[in-house]
């Protein structure tokens, strides 16, 4: 009850490194994460900040704020491995009928993470398309 009455963690990051959302149509339930990376001294990217919107009911509300006190300062790998079942015990358990909110705030961070990757190789390879109007030669076609 306090993850929903007192959410942790609400709101929007602007310009946020990654954003994930996931919708079930069946009962209706929205979820958005939004999240900041930075690398740690090994040079592994870690979640700095994330945050969420939820547009749903109290378990939906509750997972959301779960996760991102979860994920908060872990890594990728880490922060993959939480799963539904690891947010709903952390909530002290959630009804059976509830545990596709779990299941969605997990979702949703995975997306959020793919989504920032996707931007950063994008980055990457506008960056490397634009140096000095130099043309990348491929060794195999030359």
């Amino acid at each position: 009850m306090r993850h929903f009455t007192k959410p942790k963690n609400m709101g929007e990051i602007k310009n946020p490194d990654g954003v994930g959302q996931v919708g079930n149509p069946t009962c209706g339930d929205i979820m958005k994460v939004f999240i900041k990376v930075k690398k740690n001294k090994k040079g592994e990217e870690i979640i700095k900040d994330i945050k969420f919107q939820t547009f749903g009911c109290a378990s939906a509300i509750a997972s959301s704020s779960m996760l991102t006190e979860m994920a908060k300062g872990k890594t990728f790998e880490q922060a993959k491995e939480i799963k539904m079942k690891d947010i709903a015990e952390k909530l002290g358990g959630l009804p059976k009928l509830k545990l596709h909110c779990s299941a969605m705030a997990s979702e949703t961070l995975v997306k959020a993470m793919d989504d920032y990757k996707s931007k950063s190789k994008k980055a990457r390879l506008d960056t490397v398309s634009r140096t000095k109007g130099e043309k990348i030669k491929c060794p195999h076609h030359t």
